[in-house]
């Protein structure tokens, strides 16, 4: 609230808020603790996994203790216990064509924190027709990048990514997942309160090997097959 131009106003403009986080993995993690500490009032989140010994290494929002427990439920258990005043609903779902909009809700914007393509066109798809932004997170290995999607303004998942990819595993270091996360909960931050300048139609690519970042410019596709009748 010290931030010049926060205040009390914009504080209560987050605990007005609702977010929705798409995975309670390595991005999911840091991307809701970082709403929760920031006083986002409502935080859903979805996934459809348990927690394995496996996990740990990143998914710091679960413990040994949580292993075999749903994810979602891990997650809701630790941010209420850091935050009480916060609302975290749980959807122990897997998303399809069919429950997607019921999950999204009247969330004001997406975070997603998925490991898959597939389920990520369908969400986009969703935040099309709402009209909510979303805000795309993902990592491989030493490498992370992230950006902000609200088309018409600007480019849609397909138009960056127009084919699914079906990697099944990848290598992930828990630092650079936090690093990521937490980016995503910051533009989600940023986007609710009118502070700041959004990665719109930016794509912050992070090389954690060097420490270097690298910005590249993402363009709207005028044929996208997913937000091409926005233009």
């Amino acid at each position: 609230m010290m931030l010049s131009g926060w205040g009390a106003e914009t504080q209560e403009k987050l605990k007005g808020a609702s977010v929705l986080v798409v995975g309670a993995g390595g991005l999911g993690c840091p991307a809701a603790l970082n709403l929760a500490l920031a006083g986002v009032g409502h935080i859903r989140i979805c996934d459809s996994d348990t927690v394995e010994i496996s996990n740990l290494n990143r998914q710091f929002l679960h413990t040994e203790q949580s292993v075999g427990m749903n994810k979602v439920k891990s997650a809701q258990e630790t941010l209420s216990s850091i935050n009480s005043e916060v609302t975290v609903e749980p959807f122990f779902h897997e998303i399809t064509d069919n429950n997607v909009d019921d999950i999204v809700g009247d969330a004001e914007v997406i975070l997603d924190c998925l490991d898959n393509f597939s389920t990520r066109h369908t969400l986009n798809l969703c935040a099309i027709r709402k009209g909510i932004p979303m805000v795309h997170g993902a990592i491989w290995g030493l490498e992370g990048r992230v950006t902000f999607l609200h088309p018409p303004a600007t480019p849609c998942l397909t138009c960056i990514f127009p084919k699914a990819s079906f990697q099944d595993h990848f290598p992930a270091v828990g630092a650079v997942s936090c690093i990521i996360g937490s980016l995503q909960a910051l533009e989600a931050i940023k986007y609710l309160t009118n502070v700041g300048t959004l990665l719109s139609g930016r794509m912050l690519i992070l090389d954690g090997s060097t420490m270097k970042c690298q910005e590249l410019l993402v363009s709207k596709d005028p044929e996208c097959p997913a937000c091409g009748q926005l233009s």
